[in-house]
């Protein structure tokens, strides 16, 4: 049977797919990139290089840090993809990331501790907040995926992230705030079609 097109995850593979190939890219000219977008406060509010906000979301240290970000996009990506469209999915994934480097500065200001940051963390955190959302709002269409289980996977990745050095943190609190609240109204849309449905049939 042929899959239909809605069900083929577009997006997530287009963002997998854009950050691998930046990353290659980044192996031969990685000044060039870095130079241009990495995620720094003065470049960001001084220089207004604006920007730098949504580039730093497609660059990544290593193959490992990408790796990792790109296992949770491709797959968790794929699946909530599927359950909320695609345009809603893109929606939560690159507010999640813009959200998280906004916070990410703040903090920077706030504390004094001014560095450069890099990392789809944001946008994937983003991902772990609308399926955290979906389980608590739409648990129906998830009943092998509890709240308290979601709630537990988050809790230990913010917590090893924060035992760990060179970790964004802020930037993951951001995106998982933004992609839950993101969830929230997304569900409430979602259900209030289903009900008006149900009622006019």
């Amino acid at each position: 049977m042929t899959k239909r097109r809605e069900d083929v995850p577009f997006i997530s593979i287009l963002l997998t797919g854009i950050n691998v190939v930046v990353f290659l890219m980044s192996l031969r000219s990685k000044d060039l990139l870095w130079g241009k977008g990495l995620l720094g406060v003065s470049e960001v509010l001084e220089n207004g290089e604006y920007e730098r906000m949504l580039t730093s979301m497609f660059l990544h240290a290593d193959a490992e840090h990408l790796f990792n970000n790109m296992l949770i996009l491709l797959f968790l990506g794929a699946m909530l993809e599927k359950e909320i469209g695609h345009i809603r999915l893109f929606v939560v994934y690159m507010l999640s990331g813009l959200v998280g480097n906004a916070l990410s500065m703040g903090m920077q200001i706030v504390s004094g501790d001014f560095h450069y940051s890099l990392g789809a963390s944001g946008g994937v955190f983003g991902l772990d907040g609308l399926l955290l959302a979906m389980a608590v709002f739409a648990g129906k269409r998830f009943p092998h995926v509890t709240p308290q289980k979601v709630a537990i996977m988050l809790l230990l990745s913010l917590y090893s992230g924060f035992r760990s050095s060179g970790v964004d943190n802020w930037a993951h609190v951001g995106g998982l705030l933004a992609g839950f609240l993101s969830g929230a109204v997304i569900c409430f849309i979602l259900y209030r079609k289903d009900r008006r449905t149900i009622s006019e049939y």
